[in-house]
């Protein structure tokens, strides 16, 4: 093969896999930590005590309780409202509201990637019923001895948690994830070590591979800050603003710091392999000509013969 299209294929492959490992990373990131149960609930539970959380929690509890009073027979005036929301705000101080937290977001997690890895579930939203979150809570309260709390009632209803056609285009997307998971970490390994293999200078190839993986982490990290500011400016309502932002951090804190790990690794790599070109043929022993045999010494002349 021409050197030249050695260079240029060794080139192309090197690109395809730096690109590659930042997708690679993505990739696993939502499929094992956001499509773990384990690991989402794990990176949610300390939002229960986040403050900017627990007021964007204050409105819509306050609402349901709201709507409880609503159905009875008195009015529900300003006083009343004001008065449920207070009592809202105090209860995301409990440990009753931090349970109650875990488990609604275990359950809602649980539901989701069960109708995403059904598919018969096609063109039906995906439910919860939240009735044992709302014992769980209750439970809890009456072991705080929090007066009139084995009234509260627990109704088994259904919460449409996603839409019919965001679940159909998340199932999608879910199936993609599997593939993807495995095959582009494996497809940028194979692409690096194929384009290092045909380099015309191994060194320079590896160098290169260890920047491109460096500059992909860093554009991963750029994409991250990025999805935050969207995601935080797109939503609407109470969900939005400083909670929002504290939820997208919780969740792709890993993600980021898969980021900085590629940033580091590929670093490493480049400037070992600088380095070690550099400074390898400095330090190599230089090749020595065999040392000449001295020349001998000249024999004394010889003493002319004697005269007779």
């Amino acid at each position: 093969m021409f050197p030249r299209l050695r260079s240029g294929l060794s080139a192309v492959l090197i690109v395809l896999a730096c690109l590659l490992a930042p997708c690679g990373t993505l990739a696993g990131w939502a499929a094992y930590g956001l499509a773990d149960t384990g690991r989402y609930v794990a990176a949610t539970a300390p939002l229960a005590g986040d403050p900017d959380v627990r007021e964007a929690v204050v409105e819509p509890l306050g609402a349901g309780v709201v709507d409880q009073v609503a159905a009875g027979p008195g009015p529900v005036t300003g006083a009343v409202r004001s008065f449920v929301r207070d009592a809202a705000r105090s209860f995301t101080r409990t440990e009753a509201f931090r349970e109650g937290w875990v488990a609604a977001n275990r359950t809602v997690h649980r539901a989701v990637l069960r109708a995403l890895r059904d598919d018969a579930a096609a063109g039906r939203p995906v439910t919860v019923d939240l009735a044992p979150v709302t014992e769980r809570v209750r439970d809890r309260l009456v072991r705080d001895n929090v007066p009139f709390a084995r009234r509260i009632p627990v109704r088994h209803t259904e919460v449409t948690v996603v839409p019919a056609r965001d679940a159909d285009r998340l199932r999608k997307g879910y199936h993609v994830l599997d593939v993807a998971v495995f095959w582009l970490p494996l497809a940028a390994v194979a692409f690096a070590v194929a384009g290092i293999l045909l380099a015309a200078c191994r060194r320079r190839a590896v160098t290169a591979a260890g920047f491109g993986t460096a500059l992909g982490g860093a554009l991963l990290g750029l994409a991250v800050l990025l999805g935050r500011r969207f995601t935080v400016t797109d939503l609407p309502g109470p969900v939005g603003g400083p909670a929002a932002g504290a939820v997208y951090d919780a969740l792709t804190e890993t993600l980021r710091t898969a980021a900085w790990l590629l940033v580091a690794l590929g670093l490493t790599v480049a400037l070992t392999s600088w380095l070690t070109g550099r400074y390898g043929r400095v330090r190599a022993p230089r090749r020595r000509t065999p040392a000449q045999p001295p020349a001998p010494e000249p024999a004394p002349p010889e003493p002319p013969p004697p005269r007779l």
